[in-house]
């Protein structure tokens, strides 16, 4: 990603969000901003230990956040799921536990719950 690209991404979205999922593009329209995000191939440290290979992504969720400039922001998220080669379960992340011993705020904190929401249905 270029720094002046990754620059402004830093004033719209949170590092949480730039450290966890990749920037895949804005679709904009006169009155929407899509921001379209792909979660990292990056398992969590706590499955070090466990052979785990990326199985592709959850379907795609939108969820809606606070406007920028005027414009509807839609984040159009997809999750990363894993299969754990031992158990041949497939296992994925759960956000749930970032918002623990983190110091977000509490919108993006009920951001993350809308995404684990949806993983659950």
């Amino acid at each position: 990603m270029p720094s002046a690209t990754a620059s402004l991404l830093r004033l719209f979205l949170p590092d949480f969000i730039l450290e966890n999922f990749e920037f895949k593009g804005v679709i904009e329209d006169s009155e929407t901003f899509h921001i379209e995000l792909e979660e990292l191939n990056n398992p969590p440290l706590e499955w070090d230990g466990i052979k785990v290979l990326s199985k592709g992504f959850f379907p795609q969720i939108v969820i809606q956040d606070f406007p920028i400039r005027g414009h509807k922001v839609f984040f159009h998220i997809r999750r990363r799921r894993w299969l754990n080669t031992e158990t041949s379960k497939v296992i994925y992340r759960n956000w749930t536990l970032v918002e623990k011993g983190t110091r977000m705020t509490g919108d993006f904190a009920a951001f993350l719950k809308e995404i684990n929401r949806y993983s659950a249905e």
